[in-house]
């Protein structure tokens, strides 16, 4: 859609939500924080969401003894790692769809001797929570759940949308037009992304502070609840970054080996990169010697 930036933009925190457990109601809690600040729910509100509270109020917490073993039943794929003096640094596709870091399992904000796993269905989820505002409010609110994110070539960590329900996530911009007439092709905003990221400012890390209101983008709320934060997961087709470099690499070699390459004059790494240059349509061939310096 495109309809406009907003023009201006508020965004709240919302103290007062006490250490949750797991059985315990987000909405009304939230609600009820609300009521304190003094804030009234109106058509076209966003609230963001931390997944940690979402993870202790549906019980996704497991000893922290059992860390390791809990990132690895939260993964579906390796996508890179690294060892470190003490262990090991594994960035993975959770069942979630999500790429991150330890797949999401995280031991800040809960109690020691404890790690929290992230929501079962973090879109679901926000959907239940939204549903439960909504009716207690009578406003047509939109809901965030909201994890922290590396990202990939920068430094630090930003809060991005994990779940969603009643807000769009994205804002395709496709056949609009820019300020001087031309047609934008492949413009989507991560919307979803940036409300998360905007509410850590007044959220933190160590406030105390889970929740955030967002006033002042009621063109990406929606009467539908079916608005999944999983739509701003990219599919496999499109992912030109899919693997780290030792891992893609150790599958090109092990491709190479498997369609007899290895033994001919082609190795597995080189069997991959004459693939991807098939792939990009670059029609000269390698040569050897550019190979040999390639491996170096």
């Amino acid at each position: 859609m495109n309809t406009g930036a907003a023009a201006e933009l508020s965004v709240y925190g919302v103290p007062g939500i006490p250490e949750i457990t797991p059985g315990d109601d987000l909405a009304g809690l939230i609600g009820a924080a609300l009521d304190a600040r003094g804030l009234v729910l109106e058509d076209g509100d966003i609230l963001v969401v931390t997944s940690k509270i979402v993870s202790k109020a549906e019980g996704r917490i497991v000893a922290a003894a059992d860390r390791e073993s809990a990132i690895t039943a939260e993964t579906v794929r390796v996508v890179a790692s690294r060892a470190y003096p003490g262990g090991m640094t594994r960035i993975v596709e959770n069942r979630q769809g999500i790429v991150q870091a330890a797949a999401g399992v995280d031991a800040s904000n809960t109690p020691a001797g404890t790690v929290l796993l992230l929501p079962e269905d973090p879109d679901a989820s926000a959907r239940e929570i939204c549903a439960s505002v909504r009716e207690a409010s009578g406003a047509q609110i939109g809901v965030i759940v909201s994890d922290t994110l590396g990202r990939a070539w920068r430094e630090g960590q930003v809060d991005a949308a994990v779940g969603a329900a009643g807000v769009l996530v994205i804002d395709d911009l496709r056949g609009s037009t820019d300020t001087f007439g031309q047609t934008l092709s492949v413009t989507q905003a991560a919307v979803g992304d940036e409300l998360a990221s905007a509410t850590d400012l007044v959220k933190g890390k160590a406030s105390g502070m889970p929740v955030a209101l967002v006033r002042g983008l009621g063109r990406l709320v929606t009467a539908s609840l079916d608005t999944p934060a999983r739509a701003l997961v990219r599919p496999p087709q499109g992912d030109m970054f899919r693997l780290g470099t030792d891992e893609a690499m150790a599958e090109g070699y092990a491709e190479g080996q498997a369609a007899g390459y290895a033994a001919g004059h082609l190795s597995g790494y080189a069997r991959g990169a004459a693939d991807a240059l098939a792939v990009r349509r670059i029609p000269t061939r390698p040569s050897r010697v550019r190979l040999r310096r390639h491996v170096r």
